[in-house]
């Protein structure tokens, strides 16, 4: 507790097992885990189809082998039920990645968010937020969202 409040106080980081990773997790990972564990829980419930895509795109993403990918989940639930606050995760993606990174990034997010067959307020609002952000233009956040939807193979919103 005492470190949520010290991470509150000093420009809204995560706290210091987020920013660093309890489980040797690169603070990059672990941000990406975060935000996209943080999206499947927007509707106040994580299903099989959610942890399943979220597994894979991180696993994809940064070529992890099972026990790395097993680490970097249960770090990224941590990371995201202590954090109160996105910017800190935000912040490092849009720190550390190029924009054609961040628009991947967002386009994981959707992945996550239609993950459960729909699109909950919430999560359509997470992802927008996130967007704004990591500076991705909300077209290049809409074109995303196109992609997701024709590889999932959902009917044009």
């Amino acid at each position: 507790m005492l470190t949520r409040i010290k991470a509150l106080l000093l420009a809204e980081q995560p706290p210091e097992s987020a920013a660093k990773g309890d489980h040797g997790a690169d603070d990059l990972q672990l941000a990406a885990a975060a935000l996209l564990i943080e999206a499947a829980s927007m509707d106040d419930r994580v299903d099989h189809e959610e942890l399943s895509t979220i597994a894979s795109l991180l696993e994809a993403s940064f070529g992890l082998d099972a026990s790395e990918l097993e680490d970097l989940l249960e770090a990224g639930r941590k990371a995201a039920a202590e954090s109160a606050q996105l910017y800190g995760f935000t912040r490092v993606i849009k720190d550390r990645y190029s924009n054609d990174e961040r628009i991947r990034m967002i386009e994981m997010l959707w992945e996550v968010a239609y993950a459960d067959g729909h699109l909950h307020h919430y999560e359509s609002n997470l992802v927008r937020r996130v967007a704004g952000l990591i500076y991705v233009s909300d077209r290049d956040s809409g074109e995303a969202r196109k992609r997701v939807r024709q590889r999932l193979d959902l009917p044009p919103s």
